[in-house]
């Protein structure tokens, strides 16, 4: 026979055992919602990392792109202005007649040299003449158009006169070729 005072200890212990079991529950509980939370703060904290170090590199790429194009095109305003200088030296050794380049032998030189020096220059720094001939095609990509005429013995389209030469710095034009195009209708 069961001894009712052993039941009713038995039943404190249960009682107590479950009480203390609840509280360990309420605790694991509490501790994976609290590992939950530092987890998903980790994966925010991991994300953001992530975002700026793209970020960073993105700004890297973007800073050394900047450099290289201010290094090769942060002087064309002075290479611009630089090209008058060419064009007049290129219109005097032009304009003069062998009497006189005979006569002045010694000046002449000395402007060919100064040419010759000048295009060094422009080649050394990255900018390249662009010279069209009379019958080349009239691209808009790199020439301008001064004016059109018709000309007999020619093609829509052709160049029939250069005005100016026209330049490239690096790969980027600096100054169209200046050119007169026929207007020949095709016949």
């Amino acid at each position: 026979m069961a001894d009712p005072k052993n039941d009713s200890f038995l039943d404190d212990i249960d009682s107590a055992m479950a009480e203390e079991l609840a509280d360990d529950m309420l605790e694991i509980d509490d501790e994976a919602l609290e590992l939950d939370e530092v987890r998903a703060e980790r994966d925010q904290f991991r994300d953001r990392l992530m975002r700026a170090l793209a970020d960073a590199e993105n700004s890297r790429k973007r800073s050394e792109k900047d450099r290289r194009e201010a290094e090769q095109y942060g002087g064309s305003k002075m290479a611009r202005d630089m090209l008058s200088v060419y064009d007049n030296m290129k219109r005097a050794i032009e304009a003069a007649s062998a009497e006189q380049r005979q006569a002045s032998a010694a000046l002449f030189d000395g402007i060919e040299l100064t040419m010759r020096e000048l295009l060094s220059v422009f080649q050394k720094h990255g900018i390249e003449v662009i010279a069209p001939q009379i019958g080349d095609k009239f691209d808009p990509q790199v020439h301008q158009a001064m004016f059109e005429a018709p000309v007999p013995g020619t093609v829509s389209g052709e160049i029939i006169q250069v005005a100016a030469e026209g330049f490239f710095l690096h790969n980027r034009l600096l100054r169209p070729a200046q050119v007169g195009v026929s207007s020949t209708p095709a016949g």
